[in-house]
């Protein structure tokens, strides 16, 4: 877990989620409509079963009589004192059908088709007449094609909305870490990070695009089914089967409760290890050059299986409580349906008075079925949910003042006032009051051993942090209270450790500059001794240069970042020098690089060649985050202190 991470009841992650849900309400409302139209379609179904079903059985009750009758020995009169003819006549009256046993719509449906058509559904004596068969090979496919349209519509509506769902939140993240500072990145791992937006959204499209759609159409096809079931029970005095009904169906959803909460917890854990693998992948990938080199392949795989395994063996536990699920609701809906069985066998229940309250549940069974998946499917969503939430709550941004100050130009000087900066709130301070100023167009440069603070000047002065104590002001405003924006137009950055994206040089170049023509990246690029290499490969300006600029050498990224901020042109240039790594060709066409790069800026250097900060204006000499020594090259070297013993391991005079 991140030191972010939290805990979001059902309420507040599912409450969070609707107000990016209700953006799309209109799809959300059309996809709901639609899975209750799904459910209704099988009202008329289930409405016409009973009276079928009655009339199939008086009709072979008739036939069956009149074949016995036939088989009688020929007599004018029977035992019974009546005529073939009289026998046949009662069993047909017996055969009709009662019109209380129709659905209420049916009289509205035979009226109209006897108008319209000119035929009735049922004759004079209350039969059904041959038309009604011709008319049922048409209401029963326009049913089912209502039933499969409107599901279409509901699931489609449904997707639809929890992928605009699912874009907004992963563009939600995406900015909301833009916004971070670097201390926020600092403490968390990349792969982590990356894992929460890019897996856990896609649980949460998966709750929207199928669980919601689920909600939406098997709530209402169990409660059209139970309704009829209640109305068909009431009407025919079988108060007392719907009773037993009523006490067994709600013990098919108890199982799925409590297997729901196991699978939240083991969804939680198996996201949570899935980061692991996007971060191993990440690492991996990203020091691919040091794999090579120290050829530790198998290693790296041997952990990758490691960390594979480890998740999973989450992800399996939480797959098998899930399944348990449904073979759980199936056992339980099977036993429910023999004790019904039973039940009616031994009550003597007409089959026509069983159909009609069998069929509903069997109808049933498939929503019943899913909403025993749409548990373990929120419960996976809530767990998702609280993983990106806590990401998004999680605030290290740099504060900006409501009503920034504006300052759009660099007039007289940069001040550091007794700065003091620690990077976490119970460590020891990195920077000791430091006091400095850099007049406009002077160099200052800043020298010391690794950790002695020289960094973390250099991002106070970029404000990628702010200081503890003291402030850093431009022309006496302090950077807290300038717009953002201006500060960076303000102030260029060229790090020592050159990152480009993985798009053309020309882009690269023009990275930040916007409105920037092909003229003024060719100007930039001959300045900073790019252009010459950039035209000798066939695609020029137009190569592509790679993750992170590997298709281009040490020398080759740094004179591009150096014509990007060439191109920029800021007033004031925080440079980190980055020519100790280089051959004495390429560091010689660096340097002039720099050294046109900060003709005429307000520059301020951390050196690593001393060689290159003789001529600054004031050289800072810092140790522990203190500066223990200033003054010029000469002064320094005068005072036969850390500078002087500096100078001699570099081989300086």
């Amino acid at each position: 877990m991140e030191f972010f991470d939290r805990e979001y009841t059902a309420k507040e992650a599912y409450g969070r989620l609707f107000q990016y849900v209700k953006r799309y309400k209109v799809r959300m409302l059309i996809g709901l409509l639609a899975g209750f139209t799904t459910a209704m379609s099988w009202m008329p179904l289930f409405q016409i079963i009973q009276p079928m079903l009655k009339h199939v059985q008086k009709t072979e009750t008739q036939e069956a009589a009149v074949v016995e009758t036939v088989k009688e020995e020929a007599e004018p009169k029977h035992g019974n004192g009546l005529s073939l003819k009289a026998m046949i006549k009662r069993d047909a009256s017996a055969a009709r059908l009662d019109r209380k046993d129709l659905p209420d719509w049916f009289a509205k449906a035979d009226a109209l088709i006897h108008k319209w058509f000119g035929f009735t559904l049922l004759d004079e004596q209350g039969n059904m007449t041959g038309e009604l068969l011709v008319l049922a090979l048409f209401v029963v496919p326009f049913v089912m094609l209502v039933w499969l349209g409107s599901m279409y519509l509901n699931q489609y509506c449904l997707r639809w909305a929890g992928t605009k769902v699912v874009q907004d939140l992963r563009t939600d993240l995406f900015t909301h870490l833009q916004r971070q500072g670097l201390q926020f990145f600092s403490k968390t791992d990349v792969g982590q990070v990356m894992s929460r937006c890019t897996s856990d959204p896609q649980q949460i499209e998966h709750v929207i695009a199928r669980t919601v759609a689920d909600m939406c159409r098997a709530p209402f096809e169990i409660l059209v089914a139970g309704g009829f079931v209640i109305y068909f029970a009431l009407k025919h005095d079988m108060v007392p089967t719907l009773v037993m009904m009523g006490i067994g169906f709600p013990l098919v959803f108890l199982p799925v409760v409590a297997i729901g909460v196991k699978v939240r917890r083991w969804a939680k854990t198996s996201m949570q290890r899935i980061s692991f693998i996007a971060s191993k992948m990440h690492e991996n990938l990203t020091c691919i050059r040091v794999v090579k080199a120290y050829h530790t392949e198998d290693l790296e795989c041997e952990k990758y299986r490691d960390v594979n395994r480890y998740y999973v063996k989450s992800a399996l536990k939480a797959i098998r409580l899930e399944l348990l699920m449904q073979p759980v609701v199936e056992a339980l809906g099977v036993c429910m349906i023999f004790i019904f069985v039973l039940y009616c066998f031994f009550t003597k229940l007409a089959i026509y008075d069983i159909v009609p309250l069998i069929a509903p549940l069997l109808v049933a069974y498939k929503p019943m079925r899913q909403l025993s998946k749409v548990q373990s499917q929120i419960e996976r969503g809530r767990a998702a949910l609280a993983r990106i939430f806590s990401l998004m709550d999680v605030d290290m941004s740099l504060p900006e003042k409501e009503n920034p100050v504006r300052k759009q130009t660099f007039d007289d000087r940069v001040r550091f006032e007794n700065v003091q900066f620690r990077y976490n709130p119970d460590g020891d301070l990195t920077i000791k009051g430091a006091t400095f100023e850099i007049p406009r167009g002077k160099v200052v440069a800043v020298v010391g051993g690794t950790g002695s603070g020289k960094t973390t000047l250099s991002n106070l002065l970029a404000r990628f942090y702010d200081p503890n104590g003291g402030r850093v002001t431009i022309d006496g405003i302090d950077l807290r209270d300038m717009d953002i924006a201006d500060l960076r137009k303000l102030v260029g950055v060229v790090t020592q450790e050159t990152v480009l994206f993985n798009d053309t040089v020309e882009n690269n170049i023009a990275y930040g500059t916007e409105g920037a023509t092909h003229e003024q990246v060719t100007a930039a690029a001959r300045l900073a001794n790019a252009h010459d290499f950039i035209v000798s490969h066939p695609e020029g300006y137009d190569r592509v240069v790679g993750e992170k600029g590997f298709a281009l050498s040490g020398g080759e990224r740094q004179r591009v970042a150096i014509a990007r901020a060439i191109l920029k042109n800021p007033p004031i240039l925080v440079l980190d020098e980055a020519t100790s790594a280089l051959d004495t060709v390429t560091e010689r066409l660096v340097q002039d690089a720099i050294n046109k790069l900060m003709a005429n800026r307000t520059t301020f250097c951390i050196a690593h060649r001393l060689s290159t900060i003789r001529n600054a204006d004031l050289i800072l000499v810092m140790e522990k985050g203190a500066i223990i020594e200033r003054g010029t090259h000469d002064e320094l070297y005068a005072k036969n202190g850390v500078y002087r013993r500096l100078c001699d391991m570099q081989g300086m005079e």
